[in-house]
């Protein structure tokens, strides 16, 4: 009975564990409001692509909670949150606003 208890604790354990993890899949896209700019537009296959993993960023640099961090660009100029890798050295640096910010396209009625 004693074996079997701590097994099942053990299998809750794991689960939970793997569930915190995997919460956003490595391949799974994120959006987040961005103000006049444009929504920013977070790409888990491309950063898995280039051979990163989930705990390279969670949660030494992000929380692991979508919008618990307060992140501007300020602050990724700085050299935190995205900043620290998309820096000019690692990844591009964040002089492009269109590689990470994307604006609703106007459509014009009748033309």
């Amino acid at each position: 009975m004693k074996k079997a208890v701590i097994l099942a604790l053990t299998l809750i354990i794991a689960v939970a564990f793997v569930s915190i993890v995997y919460a956003v899949p490595p391949g799974k896209t994120l959006t987040f409001k961005a103000g006049k700019m444009g929504k920013v537009i977070f790409s888990g296959k491309k950063h898995a692509d280039k051979g990163l993993k989930c705990n390279n960023c969670h949660p030494k640099i992000f929380k692991m909670k979508k919008g618990a961090d307060k992140i501007t660009m300020k602050d990724i100029r700085a050299g935190k949150f995205c900043g620290t890798c998309h820096n000019g050295t690692r990844a591009f640096k964040p002089t492009n606003c269109k590689k990470c910010h994307h604006k609703k396209k106007r459509v014009i009625k009748g033309c």
